[in-house]
Formats: structure tokens, sequence, C-alpha cells
């Protein structure tokens, strides 16, 4: 599993902002939001969603298959189908139990993401760089493949059961059926989602539906005129900005 970047720290308090200047702040907050728009939904990010959904419909198939060996095994006292039944759902127990967990922590992560844009965002209006964060594009592409995935999905959950014949089709078949379907409309509904609430950022913090303070005042220790200054203390000196430019993006 590649190494996922950390995610970047919230903002300082107010009492401790001290960038020089309202410009060296808006360079901040446009690397920032940056880093978090792809971590939200990025093309990284939905294809991580999409991998983790694959993996656990393929251990789900193991599992569905190993229940359907069973049972094909009670039937025909066949032991080869219980040893081939076992090491099926082994196997996909091994690979669908991890790839459940990813899918839940991604869901996790993405919460704090969207928390740290909502609080990133808020500090100034900058319509000038916020235009590439907007991204309709790919809040579009979420959206219509999660709308098609969800479809598969439902279908899949609906149809299974409705079309099994008893003596025909076994419990475990219409199971792995409907787990699939499930896992595909869960997957769908996660993607959904994400679209949606994107949008919603734009909406509400970039173009100012909800505001978040567009003046820059309060930035640092200055009064209301809505300058910048920085905060220092007599033994300290001045504070340095919360970022400091090592080398990569997303740091000052």
């Amino acid at each position: 599993m590649p190494r996922r970047a950390p995610l970047p720290p919230p903002p300082p308090p107010v009492e401790i902002r001290s960038w020089p200047d309202r410009e060296a702040m808006l360079a901040d907050r446009a690397v920032v939001l940056g880093e978090l728009v792809k971590m939200h939904v990025g093309p990284g990010r939905l294809g991580l969603l999409w991998m983790w959904a694959a993996l656990a419909a393929i251990g789900w198939i193991l599992v569905g298959t190993g229940i359907v060996m069973f049972e094909q095994a009670i039937d025909l006292v066949d032991f080869v189908s219980v040893i081939g039944g076992i090491v099926s759902l082994v196997i996909g127990a091994a690979v669908l139990i991890p790839a459940v967990a990813f899918l839940c922590l991604g869901v996790s992560r993405d919460r704090k993401v969207r928390t740290l844009l909502t609080a990133w965002g808020a500090l100034a209006r900058d319509p000038e760089r916020d235009r590439r964060l907007r991204m309709p594009e790919m809040s579009l592409t979420w959206l219509l493949l999660s709308f098609g995935l969800g479809a598969v999905g439902l279908a899949l959950c609906v149809i299974g059961p409705a079309s099994a014949r008893p003596g025909r089709d076994t419990y475990g078949l219409v199971a792995l059926v409907v787990g699939v379907g499930m896992v595909a409309w869960l997957t769908a509904l996660i993607g959904a989602v994400t679209a949606l609430a994107h949008r919603r950022w734009v909406v509400r913090v970039l173009m100012g539906g909800g505001g978040g303070g567009g003046t820059g005042a309060g930035l640092g220790a200055g009064g209301g005129d809505g300058t910048v200054r920085p905060s220092a203390t007599p033994e300290s000196g001045p504070v340095r900005p919360p970022f400091v430019r090592t080398g990569g993006p997303g740091h000052r």
C-alpha cells in the first residue's frame, strides 16, 4: 500500500497568527488547500476508493464461493469440497477484512480533510487562487461513476434474490450476489457523498455562501483595520509563520 501523505495542521489560533502580511497568508492558504483538495477529490483518492472496493468484492466472492462449496459438500458428502470451502473462506476473509478496514479508515480521513478544508478556506477570500480548487470536472466524474456503480449494486441486490429458484440456486449463491451488490452500492454512496460535500464546500466557503471571513482581519495581533502584523514577545522576538517551506509542496 502506498504511504499516504500526512494531513496538514489546522490554521493556528487567532492569538498566535503571525503572517508578515496578507499575501503570505494567502500563499500558505493556497498551498494547503491545494493539497487538501487533491486528498479529497483527486484522481488518486478516487482510484484508492475503487481499489479497496474491488478487493472487498473479490474477498466476498471468495467467501461466497466457500459457502456454496460447503452447501455442495453437505448434499454430495464430498470432503474435497469441504477442504476447498475452508481454503476459499480463509483466503476470502484475508482479503475482505483489510479491504473493509481501509475503506472505513478512508471515510474517517475524508471527514478530517473536510474539517481542514473548511477551517483553511474560512481564513480569507482569494477568488483568483480559488478557481483551481473548485474542480467541477472531477466532482462530476465522482458523481457519475458513483451513480453508475450504485445502479449496478442496487440491481444485484434486487435481481439476485428475485431471480433465485428453489432447488436450483443455493443460499450461498444468493448471498454472494447480494454481497457484491452491497459493496458496489456502499462504495457508490461514499463517492456521491464525497462529490456533494466538495461542491457544498465550494459554494459555502470559496464562493462565500456560508461565509469565511473575507477581509483578513484577525490574522495577526493587529486591530480592526485588516492589516496583518507579526506577533512578538520581548523575550523571543517575532514568531515565525506556521509553515516554513523546506522543499516540498504544502510546507513553508
